[in-house]
C-alpha cells in the first residue's frame, strides 16, 4: 500500500513477476478492496498463486515511528512483517516509509543472534558489475564492532546472490592507509584485519564505482550521505546529456546518431534496475523499494527478494557469525591460557 503510486504498481508488478517465476506465490497485503479494484483493472484475480490478505490500515509515508509501531498495529507493513514471523511467507517487499519498515520489521522479526542493528544493504553499479555497500542510513553512530558485524552480513549477502565463495571487503576510508580515518574506522579495521573475511583495506569512495571490491563496509552517516550525493550526479549528467543535444539542429543529429549508444548507457546504469535495499541482520528477509518505483523496479525488488530466500541469506549470517564468534572465543581462550602459565 506504500510507496507513491501504491497498489497501482505493487499489484501489477507481482503479477509481472510471478509470470516469469512459475516456482513463486505472492500475498498481497493491504485493503482488500484496492487491492482486488487493482486485478480487475489488471484483468486478473486472486488464485492459487496470487493471495489477498487484508490489513485494514496503512501507514503513510509522513507518519511519525511511534503511529507506525505502536498505533497502526493492522498496517500492511505490520501484518507483512507477521506473516514473515510465522513462516508463512518466506520474505516481505515494500516501498513504504522507510523508518517505519525498519522500526516494525525489527519489533516483530527481532534481529539474528550475534547482530547487535540490522543494516540497509544495496548494490550500485561499477565497471567490474555491482557493488554491495551498507549501512545506507539505519545507523548513523557505530561502533568498530558495528562495522564488523555489517561487513559480514555484507559478505554474507554477495554469496547468497552472487554465489561467490569469498567475497572481498573494504572499509570505505578518506585513505587507502591503515593511518588514515577517525578512530572507530582504524578500531574497525583492526578487526577486520583479524577476522576471517577477505578483508583488502581501506577503499576510497570512487573504489565503490571502479567495482574494487565486492562490499563496502561503512556507517550509516556516511553510506547515505555517498548514496544520495551519487543519485545526484548521475542525475545532473543525464540533464545536462539532454541539454546539450537540443542546442541546435547539429546537436541534435549527434544526438539521433548516438542514440544506440546512450540506451546501451542508460539501460546499464538504470536506476531501476538495482531498486530493493535489504534491511540486513533481522530475523527474515525483508526488501525495501524505492517510494518513487515503478512496476518495473518494483519488479527487481521483490526479484531480489527471491534471491535472498534461494540463497539462504539468513543462514549463511548466522553461519558466519557464529565462526567468527568461535574463532574469538578461541582467541581469546589461547590468551588466557598462555597468560596463566606465564
Amino acid at each position: 500500500m506504500g510507496g507513491d503510486h501504491g497498489p497501482h504498481v505493487t499489484v501489477k508488478a507481482a503479477l509481472n513477476f510471478l509470470s516469469k517465476e512459475p516456482d513463486i506465490n505472492i500475498v498481497l497485503v493491504g485493503l482488500e478492496d484496492a487491492i482486488h479494484a487493482e486485478l480487475k483493472v489488471n484483468k486478473s484475480a486472486a488464485g492459487t498463486r496470487l493471495r489477498v490478505h487484508h490489513a485494514s490500515e496503512v501507514v503513510k509515508m509522513d507518519d511519525p515511528l511511534p503511529v507506525a509501531l505502536r498505533t497502526k498495529k493492522d498496517s500492511s507493513m505490520r501484518v507483512t512483517a507477521d506473516l514473515v514471523k510465522r513462516g508463512e511467507a518466506d520474505a516481505g517487499v515494500s516501498a513504504g516509509n522507510t523508518g517505519a519498515l525498519m522500526a516494525v520489521s525489527r519489533f516483530v522479526l527481532k534481529t539474528l543472534p550475534g547482530i547487535d542493528r540490522p543494516a540497509i544493504a544495496s548494490t550500485l553499479p561499477s565497471r567490474t558489475g555491482s557493488t554491495y555497500m551498507l549501512d545506507l542510513g539505519a545507523n548513523v553512530d557505530c561502533s568498530a564492532e558495528h562495522l564488523l558485524q555489517f561487513a559480514i552480513m555484507g559478505s554474507a549477502l554477495v554469496a547468497a546472490i552472487e554465489h561467490k565463495d569469498r567475497p572481498s571487503v573494504g572499509l570505505l576510508n578518506i585513505g587507502e592507509e591503515e593511518i588514515k580515518g577517525n578512530d572507530v574506522v582504524k578500531q574497525a579495521g583492526e578487526l577486520l584485519r583479524a577476522s576471517s573475511l577477505n578483508f583488502q583495506g581501506n577503499v576510497e569512495g570512487d573504489d565503490i564505482y571502479k567495482g574494487t571490491v565486492d562490499v563496502v563496509v561503512c556507517d550509516g552517516f556516511v553510506g547515505n550521505i555517498a548514496l544520495k550525493a551519487s543519485e545526484g550526479l548521475a542525475k545532473l549528467i543525464g540533464d545536462q546529456l539532454r541539454s546539450e543535444f537540443k542546442k541546435n539542429p547539429i546537436t541534435r543529429l549527434a544526438g539521433i546518431l548516438s542514440l544506440p549508444v546512450l540506451r546501451a548507457f542508460k539501460r546499464k546504469l538504470d536506476p531501476r534496475r538495482y531498486n530493493g535495499a535489504s534491511l540486513l541482520g533481522l530475523n527474515g528477509v525483508i526488501i525495501k523499494s524505492h517510494g518513487s518505483a515503478d512496476v518495473f523496479s518494483f519488479e527487481q525488488a521483490i526479484l531480489k527478494a527471491a534471491e535472498e530466500v534461494r540463497g539462504g541469506l539468513l543462514r549463511r549470517i548466522a553461519d558466519q557469525v557464529s565462526a567468527h564468534n568461535g574463532a574469538r572465543n578461541n582467541i581469546h581462550n589461547g590468551s588466557l591460557e598462555e597468560g596463566e602459565l606465564a
